[in-house]
């Protein structure tokens, strides 16, 4: 396979076309829709979703060579391109990937088609529209991963926020407008900070020749920055990406943008823009800033909120009525773990770390999926409403507690082996955090079972549940593909290890931690 692609000059075109297949495919939508007045509405919707689910899965299929292409044992950036764009401010296209980026590319393209069958039949008003936001917004997405310029990656950071606000906005719950405006200004303000941030380490590594430089591996080599401008610096990035992760105290945006959003949106938001803060700190924040990230202030001060956000986060999910705000707060306890695997700086913890990062996005992209589902049938998330739906919905229910396991950390799921690596990883060198964030696998299991034992076991009591309707082929078809990576990742997450191994390694090495015995690994951006 890796012969055929190289003969191909796959690693040469491929990144430009992932940003530019989502960006054709929003225009061709909007002329559709500009052009559809006089359509029937059904015609309108299914011409809508047939061409974004045509152009996800175009996009997926092209991506997955990206699995074989790259050497991920290198220390070069692969599959690069830079194109001038604003020279003269040092701005140029820059983009490339490693193992940590290419996973996280694998699973948004991947993910996205299962988003638009999961809002096959929900959506009805303004179709074209709503799927053109998704593939806009997948191309903003993609970007993040992508960029190794700042201005670049800050252009490419602020185009996820206005289509998912317009998702949320538009198409979402009777309290959209709120949660839509609240998570505008949360990621706003904490974006601002940051580009303030980016323009001053531009100018500040300026040449002689006055012109600023946005370049990331010239700005991690060179990134001598005095002990108090250096924390300062770190702070604004600090923000921009704890709100994104979303950190306890940033997190209070995320319930009300995750209840009030579509079933799509919420997917989106959960498996996919959350990773945008964890990953922001792993590609930027840490390396931009090491003598910062390492302060024993900062350090200590980091770990202290991740541990209280996974505690806080299990706790807060026992005691809600709503299942889809249940889920949402479980997000903020299971990337409270991967800060913790990254800020515990050992191999283990933060290969751990990447890999709850992927686990998350299945296991809870499957959750806001099948609560979407149940919804459609019921209009209602409360779990007092259900109970004893396994008896008229078996496959519903089937489902349900393979993905509910999954996201406890039951041995033998995907959700296991990253919050293991963690665990173990960060006893190394934060023995007590981890102690305190094992008791995470025992608050999953608490609000998850019983949520399981109210929604599909107990009497079936109401009669209007005794007439819902099980899983139909669609649904179990979108399904399948999450429940075998949910497996596969649990049984055998040696790829997906080996692929990350020395991109974690050379991060741990760099914020001078505990890599494991025996590694070498090339400095930061030598070679690139």
């Amino acid at each position: 396979m890796t012969a055929m692609l190289n003969s191909m000059g796959y690693n040469g075109w491929i990144l430009t076309l992932l940003l530019a297949l989502p960006l054709i495919g929003a225009v061709m939508l909007a002329v559709q829709g500009s052009t559809a007045g006089t359509a029937d509405a059904a015609a309108k919707v299914s011409s809508a979703r047939k061409t974004a689910l045509l152009f996800f899965l175009v996009e997926a299929i092209v991506s997955l060579g990206l699995w074989w292409s790259v050497d991920y044992s290198s220390a070069e950036w692969q599959a690069a391109v830079t194109v001038p764009w604003i020279p003269a401010w040092g701005v140029y296209f820059r983009i490339g990937v490693d193992g940590i980026a290419v996973l996280l590319i694998l699973l948004t393209t991947c993910l996205m088609p299962l988003t638009v069958l999961g809002s096959w039949t929900s959506i009805k008003e303004k179709p074209h529209a709503f799927y053109a936001m998704l593939l806009l917004l997948t191309t903003g997405m993609l970007g993040v991963f992508m960029s190794l310029d700042l201005v670049l990656f800050y252009v490419f950071w602020e185009l996820m926020l206005i289509p998912m606000y317009l998702i949320i906005g538009i198409w979402g719950g009777q309290r959209r407008l709120y949660a839509s405006l609240k998570f505008f200004l949360f990621t706003m303000l904490g974006s601002l900070l940051m580009l303030v941030a980016i323009l001053y380490i531009g100018f500040k590594t300026a040449g002689a020749d006055g012109v600023p430089v946005f370049a990331y591996d010239t700005l991690v080599q060179s990134g001598n920055y005095p002990g108090n401008a250096a924390l300062w610096l770190f702070g604004a990035f600090f923000i921009a990406f704890a709100v994104k992760v979303p950190m306890w105290p940033f997190h209070t945006w995320l319930p009300d943008a995750h209840v009030e959003a579509p079933t799509a949106g919420s997917v989106v938001l959960a498996s996919i823009m959350l990773k945008m803060g964890t990953f922001g700190f792993i590609r930027f924040a840490l390396p931009l800033f090491p003598y910062a990230a390492t302060h024993p202030m900062v350090k200590s001060t980091v770990i202290v909120l991740a541990v209280v956000g996974i505690v806080y986060g299990a706790l807060v999910s026992m005691v809600q009525p709503d299942f889809k705000k249940l889920v949402a707060y479980s997000s903020v306890s299971h990337l409270g773990v991967v800060m913790l695997g990254l800020f515990a700086f050992t191999t283990q913890s933060v290969q751990g770390a990447l890999l709850v990062n992927i686990n998350h996005g299945i296991s809870t992209g499957a959750l806001f999926l099948l609560i979407g589902m149940i919804y459609e049938r019921r209009h209602s998330r409360q779990i007092a409403d259900f109970g004893g739906i396994a008896k008229v919905m078996p496959m519903f229910a089937v489902m349900l507690t393979i993905v509910a396991l999954s996201s406890i950390g039951v041995p033998g799921t995907n959700g296991f082996v990253g919050e293991f690596l963690v665990l173990i990883g960060s006893f190394r060198t934060q023995p007590i955090a981890a102690v305190i964030s094992a008791t995470v696998v025992i608050f999953a299991a608490v609000y998850l079972l019983w949520a399981l034992q109210r929604i599909i076991y107990n009497p079936l009591a109401r009669p209007e549940n005794a007439a819902l309707k099980d899983l139909n082929m669609r649904e179990v078809g979108l399904l399948v593909p999450l429940i075998i990576g949910i497996f596969w990742i649990g049984f055998y997450p040696k790829p997906l290890l080996d692929r990350t191994h020395a991109a974690a390694t050379r991060l741990v090495v760099q914020m001078g931690g505990v890599p494991e015995a025996n590694t070498t690994v090339a400095t930061p951006g030598e070679g690139r």
